[in-house]
């Protein structure tokens, strides 16, 4: 443990962080889910409403810096290729 009074802070600062940050990841696993399940079950109306909150939820985690813009790319484009082939 650090004995210095500004390393303390940031050793507790950085942990709060971290538990925000997995709080957003968690989310948007879950919403990324959801989603996959909707499709997996023929639910085209409900798939495309979690396709939106998923969308944001990705987003989200992107503004934030938790996944690289291009992960959030390749995860709304093949969420958005599942729901769209239901629909077809």
């Amino acid at each position: 443990m650090a004995n210095i009074k500004s390393a303390i802070k940031r050793v507790r600062v950085n942990e709060d962080h971290r538990q925000q940050n997995q709080t957003v990841k968690t989310d948007m696993r879950s919403h990324i889910k959801k989603v996959e399940a909707l499709v997996a079950n023929n639910d085209v109306e409900n798939a495309k409403t979690a396709l939106e909150t998923a969308v944001k939820k990705i987003d989200k985690a992107v503004q934030k810096g938790l996944i690289h813009q291009n992960k959030g790319n390749r995860q709304k484009s093949r969420l958005a290729q599942k729901v769209n082939g239901l629909s077809a």
